[in-house]
């Protein structure tokens, strides 16, 4: 379980590709001293296991379908990924809970810059924003973001500075792909409704205490 509130940025040493999945080696310069192997580290959102440490330099394996699923297989050498380590218990809760487990990607539609602020558009598909509230919190390759305007198939967000200068996001142009991790408040609510549309009725106020969401 992770928070999206991103740690560091790992340069790429490479991605070696085979049958079945690959194996991701990233840099981990400063931020690497008390890393164990078997721990989970959210790599752009995605959740890795560390397979090897070789002095600075860290492995993952990749299976196929997280190649295929996310961004993942795209990583090129120097380029950039996010990462975050497993809360603890007891850490505060910055962003919102993500698990790792990437819904699938979308790409940028668009990048308005003003002083403050930077807002970012994406096109990810009418199923994925059926799961979307507005002011409800979304995970854009592993950073919590806030959704401030909704329509079918997109959604925006307000980037402050820091989330700019902090995380790959600010190195982002429209038509780049990233990947996305919906609320997973959003999905639980989304299949009790289409269960109980497929048995002919609404959802009820005492199914939603059942599932703990009243």
């Amino acid at each position: 379980m992770f928070t999206g509130i991103i740690e560091h940025v790992a340069p790429v040493k490479n991605l070696s590709l085979k049958a079945g999945g690959g194996e991701l080696f990233l840099d981990f310069s400063d931020f690497y001293n008390d890393l164990i192997l078997g721990e989970s580290i959210a790599i752009n959102g995605v959740c890795l296991t560390v397979k090897e440490i070789a002095g600075k330099i860290v492995s993952f394996d990749v299976s196929s379908e997280t190649l295929k699923r996310t961004t993942l297989a795209k990583l090129r050498h120097a380029e950039n990924a996010n990462i975050e380590r497993a809360l603890r218990v007891g850490d505060r809760i910055g962003g919102h809970f993500v698990t790792g487990h990437v819904d699938g990607t979308g790409f940028i539609k668009g990048k308005q810059q003003s002083a403050d602020q930077c807002k970012m558009s994406f096109s990810v598909g009418k199923k994925f924003t059926d799961m979307m509230i507005e002011k409800g919190s979304v995970a854009i390759d592993g950073i919590s973001l806030t959704i401030f305007e909704l329509v079918d198939g997109a959604f925006s967000v307000a980037l402050i500075p820091y989330t700019l200068v902090s995380t790959t996001l600010g190195c982002k142009k429209a038509g780049d792909l990233v990947n996305i991790e919906i609320d997973m408040m959003g999905k639980w609510v989304k299949k009790l409704l289409t269960h109980a549309q497929g048995e002919g009725g609404g959802i009820t106020q005492e199914q939603l205490m059942e599932q703990g969401f009243l």
